[in-house]
């Protein structure tokens, strides 16, 4: 069973968090190179993270995106006390704000298994998992990675979960932002993931009461480790 280091970062700065990533991701890259050059019995083992943690207001578009997703000007983002990069994960634009639970898994899937497409089912099956513990039964939509509620009916189809990741050399970063208590007028800003006409919510929303962000907090990560057969130290 693999082991990975479980960090909660709480509310941090979205370039800060970032920069974090960065290290972590750069470190386990090296570490495979390294051994690239060593015996079997010389190679060290490659480290896997899992961080969790809320931003600030943060508008950020991946290196495949549509600045005119962003519905805003400087000034106005400004107004919102919202900042806005573009980075280097797969997907278009997405918000991130208080109320969210983001989740960057940094994983070595040399670990685990060599798919980007499972993990990616692997992520989403997490966040459906949770969801049905507080009774909402949520899924995917064809083409659009992320979880979903009434995907398949498309005038009330929501998007519950944006997911974008980045991997180099089977090592990933980035991951999964869980709308939980998020103020989705942010979204208002944005053609969310490049999608026109499709809508977002939250646990809050849905269930029509604040959830607790730390009971979901737990059980994702619960299911995290079932899924990826792992223990979160």
């Amino acid at each position: 069973m693999q082991l990975v280091k479980f960090i909660d970062l709480g509310l941090i700065d979205y370039k800060q968090a970032w920069d974090y990533q960065e290290k972590l991701f750069n470190e386990i890259v090296s570490a495979k190179i390294a051994n690239r050059n060593l015996p079997l019995n010389a190679q060290s083992v490659t480290n896997n993270y899992l961080i969790f943690c809320e931003h600030p207001h943060v508008y950020t578009l991946g290196k495949s995106g549509d600045e005119q997703h962003l519905l805003v000007n400087e000034t106005q983002l400004k107004q919102e006390q919202a900042t806005y990069y573009k980075i280097n994960r797969g997907g278009d634009i997405t918000y991130h704000g208080p109320g969210q639970l983001v989740g960057y898994p940094i994983l070595d899937l040399d670990n685990f298994f060599t798919d980007i497409h499972k993990y990616l089912r692997f992520l989403e099956e997490i966040v459906i998992r949770t969801l049905l513990q507080y009774g909402l039964k949520a899924g995917r939509s064809v083409g659009e990675t992320g979880v979903w509620l009434d995907a398949d009916q498309p005038l009330k189809a929501r998007k519950i979960c944006a997911m974008g990741v980045r991997a180099s050399r089977w090592v990933t970063m980035h991951g999964f932002a869980l709308n939980v208590n998020t103020d989705l007028n942010y979204f208002n800003n944005i053609i969310p993931c490049g999608i026109p006409g499709k809508a977002v919510t939250s646990l809050e929303i849905e269930l029509g009461l604040r959830v607790n962000q730390e009971e979901v907090k737990q059980k994702v990560k619960h299911h995290f480790a079932d899924l990826f057969n792992c223990e979160l130290i």
